[in-house]
């Protein structure tokens, strides 16, 4: 799957804004955390939520601090440590059971299909402050099974891939080399709002 069959609200947000590894997926299609998640404030999030976030790591190529599950409300954040590949967390809302290891091997449309609109799109350029919030804030607000990916191609040029995302006006990029998406290397996992 490359990132041109990504729900075009995903591109809209980027636009809107300016904008083999392991992880957390197991074989079986199991999430784990590789280590116990963090809480940190939230600067300037005062929407009503706590104002504590769950802090997820993107490194090159999955997340780390996944926690199993949280309490609906919960905010994600994230943060990307790659000192090179521009990484995001695409949080979709799955009512399927499926596992998740055989859930990313769907043709494009069906696991577009499947995934849906997403709920949240946080992203981050290497060395960058703070990520950009291109869909919603991270707040997982409905309970349910929910998926973490993230569809950057794999050796993508930061600048050139978002540049290519502005140019196409929140449409697919065109003409961005790379490989395929980061969610293929291993980046993504799942997690449980209750």
């Amino acid at each position: 799957m490359n990132r041109t069959n990504i729900p075009a609200i995903v591109f809209a947000g980027l636009v809107i804004v300016g904008t083999a590894c392991g992880g957390d997926g197991n074989a079986d299609g199991s999430s784990s955390p590789t280590e116990p998640s963090t809480t940190e404030p939230s600067a300037g999030h005062d929407d009503g939520h706590d104002d504590m976030a769950v802090m997820i790591d993107g490194v090159d190529y999955h997340f780390e601090h996944v926690p199993e599950s949280v309490d609906a409300g919960t905010r994600l954040g994230f943060r990307n440590t790659s000192a090179s590949e521009l990484h995001e967390l695409v949080a979709f809302r799955v009512d399927s059971d499926m596992p998740l290891a055989e859930l990313l091997t769907l043709p494009p449309d069906e696991l577009e299909a499947t995934l849906g609109a997403p709920i949240t799109v946080l992203l981050q350029p290497p060395g960058a402050p703070e990520p950009i919030m291109a869909v919603g804030d991270g707040t997982l607000t409905d309970p349910g099974r929910y998926v973490l990916m993230c569809f950057i191609p794999i050796g993508a040029d930061p600048d050139e891939y978002l540049a290519a995302v502005a140019a196409a006006g929140g449409g697919k990029p065109e003409g961005v080399a790379g490989g395929p998406p980061h969610f293929t290397g291993g980046m993504f996992a799942e997690l449980v709002v209750e």
